[in-house]
């Protein structure tokens, strides 16, 4: 044991990614419901378990064990963002709260024990508080150690009704812990390999000496070694405190004109940047809420490519409230606006240079100056995404958005193996639209494909301008062709082909055989 261990309450609520999201979209909680997050289901409610969803399983293995599941994408920001006023109360009741995971909370427990007069009332009278500010049926765990005190709050009991609370007393965590499976330390490999050793319960791993474990495990197996024995190295940290930056304006009577609503909250754009600079921070991403007189919210988070100033905040206000760009084509009056950071960076990090930001800053105030001009989507940049086809890998943004999904769903679409794709180096110029081309064979009939996707001839001559009679000229390399079928499960489905050749003007061309016609859809050169 360790030689001071920190005497912990954790307080979980079972399934709160499902109660949050569905409190979040309106969804009935008591129907088979499910998250998920990269085609597997992330959490499900207790009526989709009952049908057999588990945790881990692909999307369509659960829909088909469970017909009526409803299935949405798991949203870390709505847990967290559901979570914060249960976080908030109990920080009032006790100080110290650390914040394991949306749903999950520690806390000391020899202060509250203390001011409340013992361990299980104090468990018990933050679960109540828990319970007043929206998390239900909150169980409580108290052990030597942060992790066997969350293992205590999860355990089931043989009784119908599980207890609220489950104490381990003092100095018996590690037999609490013992017969315990060796799934709940969370990796996957190492459990593999302990099983393949006929080591199966965290007793067993916890058996073996410090060295073993080391030598064999490294760093990370030495700590894992450390929970199952009770012997946590972590202790109880206080979160930090978010600072309140909320700010909200009330319009009274509603205002009708996207520029009359971005006027009035000018002083409130100001007083968000102020609290920024108070607490020494900035805003990389923006979250604006308008509310309508017909009840209905309309909410959207901006990114920035710096920081937000209060000149940005108004133009994000303004271009979500104009949508096609009409400022008078609200739905309804507009009766509030809120503001929030959605994402901060300490202020240290953004200080300019002590001789300016050079050409990049010149670029951005340029690029921002013009977006203020012609609007949100009248200044584009691009990104490198995924796919097969040239043109659907390039992905177009607004200057200062994120693609949809975020840039880690960009970079793990652009990582996959893509059977099809071309690999590297990448053309030079991409066409917005397929070109349409003639390749001939020296007698100048059109080259074609046969059904084993084989030439019909040797390539001889190439004509790049084909819709306007322009010149041929001689195809001196070419390579290919490919097949490529797209979308190839759906009716509509096409079976293409590519080619790639070299013509007289050392230009490399990329094409594609497409409804029986070459069309070109790259150059390089």
């Amino acid at each position: 044991m360790n030689a001071d261990p920190t005497r912990t309450i954790v307080l979980w609520c079972p399934d709160w990614p499902v109660l949050a999201a569905t409190r979040a979209s309106g969804a009935d909680p008591e129907r088979p419901f499910a998250l998920t997050a990269s085609g597997l289901v992330h959490a499900c409610s207790r009526a989709a378990r009952a049908d057999g969803v588990r945790r881990g399983l692909r999307i369509r293995e659960a829909q088909a064990r469970c017909p009526e599941l409803v299935v949405e994408p798991y949203d870390p920001a709505v847990d967290h963002r559901q979570f914060e006023p249960v976080i908030r109360a109990v920080e009032a009741a006790v100080p110290g709260v650390q914040l394991i995971r949306p749903g999950t909370i520690a806390v000391r427990s020899r202060g509250p024990a203390r001011y409340y007069g013992s361990e299980r009332a104090a468990a018990l009278t933050l679960i109540g508080i828990a319970d007043d500010h929206g998390a239900p049926a909150v169980r409580a765990g108290v052990a030597d150690t942060p992790f066997a005190a969350e293992l205590a709050a999860r355990a089931r009991s043989a009784a119908a009704e599980p207890a609220p609370v489950r104490i381990v007393p003092a100095g018996e965590s590690a037999a609490f812990l013992a017969p315990m499976p060796l799934s709940v330390l969370g990796d996957a490999d190492l459990a593999t390999v302990l099983d393949r050793l006929g080591i199966t319960s965290l007793g067993a791993f916890a058996e073996l000496t410090d060295e073993q474990v080391r030598d064999r495990f490294g760093p990370t197996g030495v700590f894992l070694h450390r929970l199952a024995g009770g012997r946590d190295p972590r202790s109880v940290t206080a979160r930090a405190v978010p600072p309140d930056l909320t700010v909200r304006a009330v319009f009274e009577p509603p205002l009708d004109r996207a520029d009359q609503i971005a006027f009035s909250f000018r002083q409130h754009a100001d007083t968000f940047m102020d609290r920024l600079h108070a607490a020494r921070l900035v805003a990389t991403a923006i979250r604006v809420s308008v509310v309508d007189d017909a009840g209905h919210l309309l909410e959207r988070t901006w990114a920035h490519p710096r920081v937000f100033d209060a000149v940005d905040i108004i133009d994000r206000i303004r271009w979500q409230l104009d949508g096609g760009g009409d400022p008078t084509g609200l739905h309804a009056p507009v009766v509030a606006v809120a503001l929030d950071a959605d994402a901060v960076d300490d202020v240290d990090n953004h200080e300019r240079g002590l001789w300016g930001g050079g050409p990049d800053e010149r670029v951005h105030h340029a690029l921002a100056r013009v977006q203020g001009l012609v609007g949100h989507d009248g200044v584009i940049t691009t990104r490198i995404g995924g796919g097969r086809m040239l043109a659907e890998r390039i992905i177009r943004v607004p200057w200062g958005d994120t693609p949809v999904g975020g840039e880690r769903a960009v970079a793990v679409a652009r990582a996959r193996p893509w059977p099809g794709k071309l690999p590297g180096p990448p053309p030079s110029t991409v066409l917005d639209r397929p070109q349409p081309v003639d390749v001939v064979d020296a007698r100048q009939r059109a080259i074609t494909v046969d059904e084993r996707g084989m030439l019909s001839d040797t390539p001889a001559r190439f004509r790049a301008d084909a819709d306007r009679g322009g010149r041929f000229q001689e195809i001196t390399a070419w390579a290919g062709p490919w097949p490529l079928v797209v979308r190839w499960w759906e009716s509509g489905g096409r079976r293409l082909h590519r080619l790639q050749l070299v013509d007289a003007d050392t230009r490399a061309w990329y094409l594609m055989l497409a409804d029986g016609r070459w069309w070109a859809e790259a150059v390089a050169g």
